[in-house]
């Protein structure tokens, strides 16, 4: 029961099928070298009421099957998800647009016989073969944009990948990736992470503080909260920077924040120019005392926290020095 298309991934590749479905802390998978050649559009159809899952294949040719296929390692087991090890996919890169002067947003298009679909709060991994060596790197999925209208769950196209990705010019797999051609492919690995959806659900306060692209898992995350979580009260994005030319998507925030009155964003700049008029300043207990406040003295309160790891465990000290339980305060690995 519960069953959603975040729970699904199936890959068809050459003739092997592979469809895992996720339930809990484990998955069941279904691994087959099939008998004979499928077209390449799948559909995936999921019931979610009573769980059933549905994968429609096209024969490629029209032959009489003898059977689905020959089971392949780990068919038909149902283990626990640490245990799967990942399976990537190569994606083919689309398109890449300039997000602020060292940050692009770039867009993969799955494979038509693939169905996967990044929940908030989680990552995939790309792997790149970079001088001989196989490297491996973690980024969390965004949107193509910040929704502004939240009436109903926006249904973003499933068949991408957004990943919004700061280029470092001495990172050998930030430079390699910014030297991807439109066209070219990469590999990318099923979905990971350990934020679960019901920490959102009954809400009343989110408190999101980001420091750079630390921003990235806050994307999903409010655009779920703001459509899907009706005790929200607000969300509140506290956003941590250098200057005011490293904010990423600063007026889509701030055009949110105008728009729909659960929503506020706070710019804090370590290095700004003088005619900032804004906040300015680092992480500290006085800052998050000072932004970090209930809607009322015992409302039910999540704070996420992302940035590079000093700036996140001294966020989560800060917090719990503050008051925040262990359960209220989720820290995503940079």
């Amino acid at each position: 029961k519960d069953m959603n298309a975040e729970l699904v991934i199936v890959d068809c590749q050459d003739k092997r099928l592979r469809g895992e479905v996720v339930v809990g802390d484990h998955s069941y998978l279904v691994n087959v070298d099939l008998d004979n050649a499928v077209q390449e559009d799948m559909a995936v159809n999921i019931t979610e009421k009573i769980g059933k899952v549905e994968i429609i294949l096209k024969k490629k040719d029209n032959v009489h099957w003898k059977k689905l296929g020959q089971p392949l390692e780990s068919h038909n087991t149902f283990i626990k998800r640490t245990d799967r090890g990942l399976f990537y996919r190569k994606c083919k890169l689309v398109s890449k647009t300039e997000v602020t002067h060292d940050t692009k947003l770039f867009c993969l298009t799955l494979p038509k016989s693939t169905h996967l679909r990044v929940p908030a709060g989680q990552h995939v991994y790309l792997k790149q073969i970079i001088a001989g060596t196989e490297v491996v790197k973690p980024y969390t999925p965004v949107l193509p944009f910040l929704p502004l209208d939240f009436k109903e769950p926006s249904h973003h196209d499933g068949g991408h990948i957004y990943l919004m990705i700061k280029i470092y010019s001495h990172g050998l797999f930030t430079q390699a990736l910014d030297h991807l051609q439109i066209g070219d492919y990469i590999s990318v690995s099923n979905a990971e992470g350990n934020f679960k959806k019901s920490q959102v659900q009954s809400l009343e306060d989110l408190f999101l503080l980001a420091a750079g692209t630390g921003f990235t898992p806050m994307v999903k995350l409010l655009d779920f909260a703001l459509a899907e979580v009706s005790s929200l009260r607000r969300v509140k994005l506290i956003f941590f920077n250098k200057t005011e030319d490293d904010i990423l998507w600063r007026d889509q925030l701030e055009q949110l924040a105008l728009k729909d009155e659960r929503f506020e964003v706070q710019f804090i700049l370590s290095q700004p120019t003088k005619d900032w008029v804004g906040k300015e300043g680092k992480i500290s207990s006085s800052l998050l005392s000072e932004f970090v406040k209930r809607s009322r003295k015992d409302s039910k309160v999540l704070i996420c926290i992302c940035g590079p790891t000093p700036f996140t465990e001294q966020g989560v000290q800060y917090l719990k020095d503050l008051g925040y339980s262990q359960e209220e305060i989720h820290a995503f690995a940079a």
